[in-house]
């Protein structure tokens, strides 16, 4: 079975004025409104993503801008400041695994010429922690920090297929966003989906964002045996390079593995 889905126009979550009833909460709701189809937001696009009122959200987006959380352009657009990265670059699950993979994810995209992505599971979503773009075609606005849909992601379909059951339901059961014509959607079709993946070990996703684009990942295990990640490559569909880049994909998979290698042995 053809195993579909990756990258493109992004995903985030989307604004629950019910749970932002605190300070930090509306703080919260001003940062979680950007996302990657929303980069750039003027102060009534936050507003509204947020759930805030006019006042809230100019009085937040101002104390974000004065700390560096948020940054304000020449036209009055505003986009995440520099000290979130600071931050996100401290979060460890992240910053070990991105530093075991880099090199090996280096030597994956010299080999394959694609774009490069290594993401890990967050909440429902998947979130990339490392991500590298072709250069020449086929650019993909995927960056690190990104959020997507499980259901419509390559990597996201890998770490889905190896989750416990209850929250293979937990996603399956909620809505799913359809990204393109070929965005599957049928909680039905995604479970024989996920039951091939755990089989072959390899996801084939073929224009469930981005029509033109084909997606190949695979899963990333840790010490223990677990998934820790999922590793894709994305190159044009016409390519028909599904074998090869499931073979390198899987030796780049080991490769950063081997690097992670046994976790040390605490609390003796």
């Amino acid at each position: 079975m053809t195993v579909t889905a990756e990258h493109g126009p992004g995903w985030a979550h989307e604004p629950d004025p019910g749970r932002r009833v605190t300070a930090a909460g509306r703080m919260l709701a001003v940062l979680d409104a950007f996302g990657p189809r929303h980069r750039s937001l003027t102060l009534s696009d936050i507003a509204r993503r947020a759930g805030l009122s006019l006042s809230t959200a100019h009085r937040l987006v101002h104390e974000l801008v004065a700390w560096g959380a948020l940054e304000r352009d020449g036209e009055g657009r505003y986009s995440v400041g520099l000290r979130l990265l600071e931050l996100s670059a401290l979060a460890p699950r992240g910053l070990g695994l991105r530093e075991a993979a880099h090199p090996h994810l280096e030597d994956l995209h010299r080999a394959t010429h694609g774009n490069v992505q290594l993401g890990v599971r967050d909440g429902t979503g998947v979130v990339y922690v490392e991500a590298i773009r072709a250069r020449v075609r086929n650019p993909v606005n995927s960056r690190v920090g990104d959020r997507w849909p499980m259901h419509a992601t390559g990597t996201g379909l890998v770490l889905l297929a190896h989750a416990e059951p209850e929250f293979q339901e937990q996603v399956l059961s909620s809505p799913l966003e359809r990204f393109s014509p070929m965005t599957v959607i049928d909680p039905d079709v995604l479970r024989r989906t996920l039951a091939s993946i755990r089989q072959t070990g390899v996801a084939v996703a073929r224009g469930q964002i981005t029509v033109p684009d084909m997606v190949v990942a695979v899963p990333v295990l840790d010490a223990g045996g677990r998934v820790a990640a999922a590793v894709s490559v994305v190159v044009e569909a016409t390519e028909a390079r599904t074998r090869e880049l499931a073979g390198v994909l899987t030796q780049a998979s080991r490769a950063i593995s081997r690097t992670l290698g046994p976790r040390p042995v605490t609390g003796l």
